[in-house]
């Protein structure tokens, strides 16, 4: 049985096995960067005590994470080169414009600023960023907060008229964590 956990700065995973009454946590100090040690040293300790013979997570798990990585920021890199050749001319920045609410993560704000669409989310400060056009009905959103690899599609469902009804959100990067669940939030246009 095990479970992981992570904050910005800090990932943690917890093994049990119940047969050989053995637990083990790992917790550290450390970003997405440092998955390959917490997850290695784990691994180390538990084959010790399954008396199995050496193998070299860190290499492996580091080459998986490198791979992953690449994969992501591919991905990521490609939509913020998008964004640049994007024509928000075209696009009513008024119809996107005001307060949306989600039952349990609560209000978001859609709004100007200096003449550019920013969001962000009244309960969680640090979620407060820029909106850059990307495609149709879709803004990019990159947090001012930088410290996680948070970036999100903010996707607009427009009314006959052309006015934003709700936001449905997912994370950009493949490698998004987990537990930005953006894509479970369902925001309503509240009057």
């Amino acid at each position: 049985v095990q479970h992981t956990g992570g904050l910005p700065g800090m990932l943690s995973k917890t093994v049990m096995i119940p047969d050989l009454e053995l637990g083990v946590v790992v917790l550290t100090n450390t970003s997405d960067d440092g998955a390959a040690v917490f997850g290695a040293v784990s691994q180390m300790i538990l084959d010790s005590y399954l008396e199995l013979d050496e193998f070299d997570w860190i290499d492996r798990y580091g080459n998986y994470l490198d791979e992953r990585r690449k994969a992501g920021d591919s991905v990521t890199t490609q939509v913020w080169q998008d964004t640049k050749s994007a024509d928000i001319s075209k696009v009513n920045l008024s119809n996107y414009l005001g307060l949306y609410e989600d039952p349990w993560f609560g209000g978001i704000r859609v709004f100007l600023k200096d003449g550019q669409p920013w969001i962000q989310c009244l309960r969680s400060p640090k979620l407060i960023g820029r909106m850059y056009y990307y495609k149709a009905n879709t803004f990019a959103i990159r947090w001012e907060y930088r410290q996680m690899n948070a970036d999100a599609f903010a996707m607009f469902q427009l009314d006959e008229e052309g006015k934003a009804q709700s936001i449905k959100m997912k994370g950009i990067s493949p490698n998004i964590d987990f537990s930005f669940d953006f894509h479970d939030l369902d925001l309503k246009r509240i009057e």
